[in-house]
């Protein structure tokens, strides 16, 4: 399969031949629907918790006289009936994560670039490079590239100025290879991939 490269600024620069299995897969929704459940699963932090009685710090001692108090004959201040006892049946800290083999996983990846190249929202660039760390100068490279929202690959290490300038672009996510993953493809209309990237991405999954 061969793919359109251009420069940042919109200027075509040729075209580079790619693997089948990494940009030509037929996309399944099913795999994409697992893989984004697990990744948004594993974010949560799990952190909500409330103490129980056994981890309330009040008196265990008997309180009040065994007759004549006009009350039941408690024995706990930790009692959940109580004001600041423990809270019956609470939440506590744990993990949401859920499993996911790592081959489905890393068939999710192919798969998420496939559906990029398949509906046309794939944008591949000779390389991140900017002159300077100029925002407008980068949005106009991007207008004329079509792209508005978007999330940019770049090599093993995104270019300084690149990454500079688009953090005040709306809706436009720059990320070293290393950081590609099915969500944030998902999640924006474009996916723009430098060569350097695609290399990478090959041998990764050779």
């Amino acid at each position: 399969m061969e793919l359109q490269v251009s420069t940042i600024d919109g200027k075509k620069s040729g075209s580079l031949k790619v693997s089948d299995e990494v940009f030509g897969l037929e996309p399944r929704a099913d795999i994409l629907h697992r893989m984004v459940r697990y990744q948004l699963a594993k974010r949560q932090q799990g952190s909500h918790a409330t103490k129980g009685r056994s981890e309330i710090s009040l008196t265990g001692a008997k309180f009040g006289n065994q007759k004549g108090g006009g009350r039941a004959r408690h024995g706990s201040r930790r009692s959940n009936i109580f004001v600041g006892g423990g809270k019956a049946h609470g939440p506590v800290q744990h993990s949401h994560a859920i499993g996911l083999p790592k081959k489905v996983r890393a068939l999710a990846l192919r798969l998420a670039i496939s559906s990029k190249v398949k509906s046309g929202d794939l944008i591949v660039i000779k390389d991140g490079k900017v002159k300077d760390a100029k925002t407008k100068s980068l949005q106009a490279g991007f207008t004329k590239l079509g792209l508005g929202s978007a999330l940019v690959i770049d090599g093993a290490e995104v270019e300084v100025n690149l990454k500079l300038a688009a953090k005040n672009i709306p809706q436009v996510d720059v990320l070293p290879v290393q950081g590609i993953n099915v969500y944030d493809i998902l999640r924006r209309d474009k996916l723009v991939l430098t060569t350097s990237a695609i290399e990478i991405l090959e041998a990764r999954f050779q």
